[in-house]
């Protein structure tokens, strides 16, 4: 007997914590490049692409080959344990991609929230400080200390109490929403008058374009300003690229379009093409801060992934994902701008690359009770999107880089489609 979505969602609420969410109500049985399959048979583009890790497509052919390979030879050694050449030469490939004209090192773990708080150790290590300063609407992770980072309580630590001391929270610049870089940056000397010396702080941390924030992308002249008070204060610039890295944004690294480097980089999600991967790449010396033991972790840097890491450097190579990541980009935003001059409640349409949003106002406000009714609406045409924002007002579009501009342009339609129902029914 075929199973069916509603009886394995029955089965799920029975058996898995409510704390895991679950976007649509949908159970997949096969995907291939930007097309999934329910368990039901019914076919969906997917422009979610697992919230930004399948820039490569899923099962991409050159990934899934050299994850095959790899567990023909051996699955896992621990590398702290046995080591293997894959581990080091994605580092040697990450050291090489990261912005930076400065001798780099990289470090590999499992998880994006792994990451940052390995980025956090190590400016803590390397600066003798313990003060972090963080923004709103930043999201970092989900782990304790990576929560104390991420702008927003709900739902991420609502109920959990307060969250780990020496993080401070300054404002991150968006035009929209009456936030300039000038606002910005005033509130950062407000820490530094009210809370906590500059002496005191270890690490500035954002992401390059706001992720579950809302694609708020910072400006070169926001991180320029950013780099000279990093400088000024012998304060750590941590560039959060867990959602924007690995080619999103047009570029391997959003920072490449910022026009200046942080001092550490972290990276996960579309690095490996699916497969668990995340990792910190930083200044040598400020890398080397914590001796050996220090930095680590039993999956770190598995041979799998390791092995689907170097084939999605490859592909982006191969393939001229980036310059794909920016013509998709150009395409997804000029349909979505003629569907703004149809649709009042399209507010703006943004993004670098192919990380694209859309967000929604009505009578000057965040319009937050159409997101949910487009998602619906979209999944019942066969479309998969994802929401975020703040406010729960923004659309996002993470579709593979890889997927066809037929297919691409099939779930744009839909998107109108869908508009023209919310909207105006």
């Amino acid at each position: 007997m075929n199973k069916t979505n509603e009886q394995l969602m029955a089965r799920r609420q029975a058996a898995v914590a409510q704390g895991v969410s679950q976007i649509h109500p949908l159970f997949i049985e096969r995907a291939e490049n930007a097309t999934v399959w329910d368990v039901e048979g019914r076919e969906y583009i997917d422009f979610a692409g697992g919230i930004a890790v399948l820039n490569t497509g899923h099962l991409h052919p050159k990934v899934k080959a050299a994850v095959q390979a790899q567990l023909d030879d051996f699955s896992h050694t621990c590398f702290m344990v046995l080591a293997y050449e894959s581990y080091v030469e994605v580092c040697e490939k990450l050291n090489q991609l990261v912005p930076g004209d400065f001798a780099k090192k990289t470090a590999l773990f499992t998880s994006g929230s792994e990451a940052v708080e390995n980025a956090v150790k190590v400016a803590r290590a390397y600066t003798k400080r313990a003060g972090v300063i963080a923004f709103t609407s930043g999201y970092h992770g989900r782990t304790i200390a990576a929560l104390a980072l991420t702008g927003k309580v709900a739902p991420y630590s609502k109920g959990m109490g307060l969250m780990s001391a020496n993080v401070f929270r300054a404002e991150f610049p968006c035009e929209l929403h009456g936030v300039s870089e000038d606002a910005a940056m005033a509130s950062i000397e407000r820490i530094f008058k009210n809370d906590a010396e500059p002496s005191d702080i270890a690490a500035i941390i954002l992401e390059p374009v706001q992720g579950e924030g809302g694609f708020y992308a910072a400006t070169p002249s926001f991180m320029k300003r950013l780099r000279e008070l990093c400088d000024t204060h012998g304060i750590m610039l941590i560039a959060d690229e867990v959602q924007t890295g690995a080619g999103r944004t047009g570029t391997f690294f959003a920072m490449e379009q910022m026009g200046v480097a942080a001092d550490i980089t972290t990276f996960a999600k579309s690095i490996a093409g699916g497969f668990p991967l995340s990792g910190i790449t930083g200044r040598a010396e400020v890398m080397d801060a914590i001796t050996a033991g220090g930095l680590g972790g039993t999956y770190g840097g598995s041979p799998l992934a390791c092995a689907a890491a170097l084939a999605v450097i490859e592909v982006f190579e191969q393939e001229k994902l980036l310059e794909r990541a920016n013509t998709l980009g150009t395409r997804i935003k000029a349909s979505i701008t003629t569907m703004q001059s149809k649709y009042s409640q399209i507010a703006e349409v943004r993004g670098l690359g192919a990380m694209i949003a859309i967000e929604l106002m009505e009578n000057g406000q965040p319009a937050p009770q159409y997101c949910p009714k487009v998602l619906v609406e979209a999944r019942n045409r066969g479309l998969i999107l994802l929401s975020c924002g703040t406010y729960g007002n923004v659309l996002r579009v993470l579709v593979p880089l890889t997927a066809p501009d037929a297919q691409v342009d099939a779930g744009l339609a839909i998107m109108d489609e869908v508009f023209n129902v919310v909207f105006n029914g």
